[in-house]
């Protein structure tokens, strides 16, 4: 618990100090969330867990959701509550909450994008979902792959562990931004170079290409996001599969496990009808 409070105190420093509204594109939500569509959440009952500013939830409000509830523990609610109160619509709340603890009335689809892997235990995390799944609702996640990112895990993870003792300021604008200079570089070098032969062996080649569309700010914000936290957890393959595997509740025909950019997993399924 002490460590997930320092964690979402850390991006609550984020969140908390970024322009109104979604730092995600449209298309960037759609794409973390597939295989859902807006027809699995139209008129249903949403909870996200660990909401941060509300970003997705912006987005998940123009799929039609009956009602979706945003979960934090850390103070990025404020941001959160400023963004989604800009939207016509009141069908959402947002608590501050230990995602890892929380227990509300069931939900038709829980999902928690990009949340479990900073966690002082992430299966603690995923078992927060299935709790808060109705029988016969749906779950979806996303978290850092472990394959594909040794490069990250070796040159990022020692600076972490400096960088998250630092003013998030000077993190953000002494470090990361620097940092995200030759990030942005090599990126937008990788997309340029797309499709000559061996091109796609080089470190991080489909994150590249997929993120070379964003511009320089996104890059900075996801080097910051990296450094800022003082805990994150690379996961692989296999222990997704125990995850579901050693859930009694989850309808083992309807899981799936999906590589998104060569460098983190989406997964997911059904909670048995009761």
């Amino acid at each position: 618990m002490l460590t997930d409070q320092r964690t979402a105190d850390a991006f609550a420093n984020s969140w908390n100090n970024l322009p109104a509204g979604s730092v995600y594109t449209r298309d960037q939500f759609t794409d973390w969330m597939s295989p859902l569509t807006a027809a699995d959440v139209a008129g249903r009952q949403v909870l996200e867990l660990g909401c941060g500013n509300g970003s997705q939830m912006l987005h998940l409000l123009d799929w039609k959701p009956a009602f979706v509830e945003g979960v934090d523990l850390g103070d990025a609610i404020l941001s959160a509550c400023k963004n989604l109160a800009g939207r016509a619509e009141e069908n959402w709340k947002i608590t501050k909450s230990d995602m890892t603890a929380f227990c509300g009335a069931g939900y038709d689809l829980v999902y928690s994008i990009g949340v479990l892997h900073h966690l002082d235990c992430p299966k603690e995390g995923f078992d927060a979902v299935i709790r808060n799944v109705k029988p016969g609702g749906r779950f979806h996640c996303w978290v850092y792959a472990e394959e594909g990112n040794s490069l990250i895990i070796k040159l990022v993870d020692p600076l972490r562990k400096i960088t998250s003792h630092l003013p998030w300021w000077l993190t953000k604008y002494g470090v990361a931004t620097p940092l995200a200079v030759p990030f942005f570089l090599y990126a937008k070098t990788v997309a340029a170079l797309a499709g000559i032969s061996g091109v796609e062996k080089l470190p991080l080649y489909q994150y590249c290409r997929w993120i070379s569309n964003r511009d320089f700010r996104f890059f900075r914000h996801v080097a910051f996001d990296q450094l800022v936290t003082p805990q994150t957890v690379y996961i692989n393959r296999a222990t997704i599969e125990s995850w579901l595997a050693g859930h009694a509740d989850i309808d083992q025909h309807s899981t799936y496990i999906i590589m998104r950019n060569g460098n983190s997993w989406k997964f997911g399924g059904k909670r048995k009808e009761a």
